[in-house]
């Protein structure tokens, strides 16, 4: 996975389309299409890592390919892919996904429009059942009966790409580092 080495905003559109695998200890197996992401990159306002580093931005410095898993709004996990050489802080948050089916813990009154059950960073870490305990794992395939997050496809083989500006921040809100799958019934807003 040396490609995620590259500068977020290249990573971020080449996701799309790629599959994040969930795997439970239980060895069920979620797997959820890329539909959306958003890039945040060393130099851009809104990126945590903007101003220095902290506890909980630390992940960010590491290598590329670790999970940057925060809380928003006290109650909404994000899920982000740390890009870039170690140092250089940068991730893409994944805001969107199209899941292959639909986990039992869903309720029922959401199970009645699968595609949007991903539709937004915090319904698809409800969805996936990621949050800050999943902060700085690696993404890679585990064995049978190991929790495990990776990533399945090849980069950059979507060719319906939108870019856009991103979605809810203040600083940095006119930058266009924001990509999804055109048309997707899964995108989180158009």
């Amino acid at each position: 996975m040396d490609w995620l080495s590259q500068p977020a905003p290249v990573v971020a559109p080449a996701l799309l389309g790629m599959v994040l695998v969930r795997q439970f200890a239980d060895g069920l197996q979620l797997r959820a299409q890329i539909v959306e992401t958003e890039a945040y990159a060393p130099g851009d306002p809104a990126c945590h890592a903007y101003r220095r580093q902290t506890k909980r931005n630390r992940v960010m410095f590491g290598p590329a390919g670790h999970l940057y898993v925060y809380l928003i709004y006290g109650m909404y996990h994000c899920l982000n892919i740390v890009t870039e050489a170690e140092g250089i802080p940068a991730a893409v948050l994944i805001r969107a996904v199209s899941l292959n089916l639909i986990p039992e813990w869903i309720p029922p009154q959401k199970r009645c429009q699968p595609e949007r059950v991903g539709a937004g960073p915090g319904l698809l870490c409800q969805a996936l059942r990621i949050d800050c305990s999943h902060n700085g794992w690696p993404l890679r395939q585990v064995g049978e009966n190991q929790e495990g997050i990776w990533l399945e496809g090849s980069p950059g083989c979507q060719t319906s790409i939108v870019q856009t500006t991103r979605i809810g921040i203040r600083q940095g809100a006119d930058i266009p580092w924001r990509w999804y799958i055109g048309g997707h019934p899964s995108v989180s807003r158009y």
